[in-house]
C-alpha cells in the first residue's frame, strides 16, 4: 500500500512496484485517513491487508505520526501483517529519528522509490 498526499510520487512509485514485479496489488491512497480507513474495513480479512505500507511523513491532517498512533490500536492481525516502511522526502533529523524508533517501522526511504531500495527490501526479506 502507497499512503502519500502527492498523486505524482503516488504514480512513480506505483509505476515502479509494478515494473520491478515487487508486488503483484499495489493499493494507493492518497491520505492517512483512507489508509486508516481501508485497514478498518479489512482488518479481519487477511487476503485484502497489505504485507507493507509505504508511509509518507507529512501529510495533511492525518500525518505519519498520527498514522502510525492509530496503526497501534489495530488488532494483531493487523500489526503482524503490514510492515511500515517510511517513503519521504522529509530531511527533518528530528521527525526522523522520532520516526524510525517507532515498533512498526521497518525502514525508511528518501523519495523517489526506486528499484534500488526495492532490491534492498527483497534482499533483506522485508
Amino acid at each position: 500500500m502507497l499512503v502519500d498526499d502527492n498523486d505524482t510520487d503516488n504514480f512513480i512509485s506505483k509505476r515502479i512496484i509494478e515494473i520491478t514485479k515487487f508486488a503483484k496489488r499495489v493499493e494507493v491512497k492518497g491520505s492517512g485517513k483512507a489508509a486508516l480507513d481501508y485497514l478498518r474495513e479489512n482488518q479481519n480479512t487477511q487476503e485484502n491487508l497489505p504485507s507493507l505500507i509505504f508511509l509518507d511523513i507529512n501529510m495533511p491532517i492525518v500525518d505519519g505520526f498520527v498514522f502510525l498512533y492509530e496503526f497501534e490500536k489495530f488488532n494483531e492481525l493487523v500489526r503482524n501483517k503490514c510492515k511500515v516502511i517510511i517513503l519521504s522526502s522529509s530531511d527533518n533529523k528530528r521527525d526522523i529519528d522520532k520516526i524510525v524508533n517507532n515498533n512498526h517501522v521497518i525502514k525508511f526511504i528518501t523519495k523517489p522509490l526506486t528499484e534500488v531500495a526495492l532490491d534492498e527490501i527483497k534482499l533483506n526479506n522485508i
